[in-house]
C-alpha cells in the first residue's frame, strides 16, 4: 500500500474555490490513505474542514493536531468535538484517540499531536512570542513560568501516550511511522536550511517525546522507525540513530501541498 502524506496545510488560509481546488487535487493521487501531521485549520473551523476532507478524498485519514488547529479556542474544547466526530466516522482517524494502526504485515502507525516543551534552547531569554499565548484558552497569560508549565503538561502527554503504545505496536510489527506535529529532535528543527538556535527551539521541539522514542528506539535495534512531522515550515531530514530517522515537512500559508507518497512495506 501507499499513503500521501501533508502536514501544515492551514486551509483557512485559502479561499473556497482554492479549497475545493486543492482537495480534488489530492483526491487524485493513486494512494491508499493519507497522513496529515497537523495545523488543518483552526478551532472554529476544523470539524468543517476534517468532514469536508473526508467526503471528498474517500479513504482512510490518519491525521493529529498541530497548535494552530486550537487557535481561537481551547484545547479541551476543540479535543472533545474532534473525539466526537472521529466516533462515528470510518474514515477519519485521530491518533491520539487509538494505540496504533496496523498498515502492513511489517509496518505500524502510531501518533500523537505533540506540543514544543521548551526544554531545548533557552525559553526564559528567548524574544519569541507565539499566537499560542494568546489565541488558546488554556495557554493565555505573559507569565513565562505558568506559560512553561503549560507546554510541558502537554509534551509529558504526548510523551506518556508513545511511552503506552510504543511496546503494543512492535509485538507484530517490526517497521514504526511515527506521525506528529511538533519535531521531537533538535536536529529535525529545520527552518530555512538550518536548525533552529535558541531563541525557537523551545517553541519548535519536543524533547520529552524525543527521549522517549530515542530510549526505545536503543533497546529495540532491530525495529525500524520513521518520524514525520511538520510545525517549523521548512524541509529537512535527520537521522538520530540508524534505526530512527525524521523527516520534516515544508509548508507555506495559502499553498498547501503533498509532502511526499510513501510506500508502505
Amino acid at each position: 500500500m501507499n499513503a500521501a502524506w501533508l502536514t501544515d496545510i492551514h486551509l483557512n488560509f485559502l479561499k473556497h474555490d482554492q479549497l475545493e481546488e486543492f482537495l480534488l487535487l489530492v483526491s487524485e493521487e493513486t494512494v491508499d490513505c493519507f497522513f496529515v501531521s497537523g495545523d488543518i485549520g483552526e478551532a472554529d473551523k476544523i470539524i468543517d474542514y476534517l468532514k469536508h476532507a473526508e467526503s471528498v478524498l474517500k479513504r482512510p485519514i490518519y491525521f493529529v493536531l498541530g497548535n494552530h488547529d486550537y487557535y481561537e479556542g481551547s484545547i479541551k474544547g476543540t479535543r472533545s468535538m474532534v473525539a466526537d466526530l472521529v466516533k462515528n466516522s470510518e474514515n477519519l482517524i485521530w491518533l491520539n484517540a487509538v494505540d496504533s494502526v496496523s498498515l502492513s504485515t511489517h509496518t505500524v502507525l502510531i501518533g500523537h499531536d505533540s506540543w514544543a516543551d521548551g526544554r531545548f534552547g533557552d525559553f526564559y531569554r528567548s524574544s519569541v512570542e507565539l499566537n499560542d499565548f494568546y489565541l488558546i484558552d488554556e495557554l493565555k497569560t505573559r507569565d513565562r513560568t505558568l506559560r512553561l508549565s503549560a507546554i510541558q503538561e502537554l509534551a509529558n502527554e504526548a510523551a506518556e501516550h508513545f511511552r503506552r503504545v510504543l511496546p503494543l505496536a512492535v509485538k507484530k510489527h517490526n517497521r514504526i511511522i511515527v506521525l506528529t506535529h511538533v519535531p521531537p529532535f533538535k536536529e529535525a528543527t529545520w527552518h530555512e536550511g538550518q536548525i533552529s538556535g535558541d531563541d525557537w527551539l523551545p517553541f519548535f521541539s519536543c524533547k520529552v517525546v524525543g527521549n522517549v522514542l530515542k530510549n526505545f528506539m536503543e533497546k529495540h535495534p532491530m525495529i525500524e522507525m520513521t518520524v514525520l512531522c511538520g510545525h517549523t515550515h521548512s524541509f529537512g531530514q535527520c537521522e538520530v540513530l540508524p534505526n530512527l530517522k525524521v523527516v520534516t515537512g515544508r509548508a507555506e500559508y495559502g499553498a498547501p501541498q503533498i509532502q511526499r507518497i510513501l510506500d508502505i512495506i
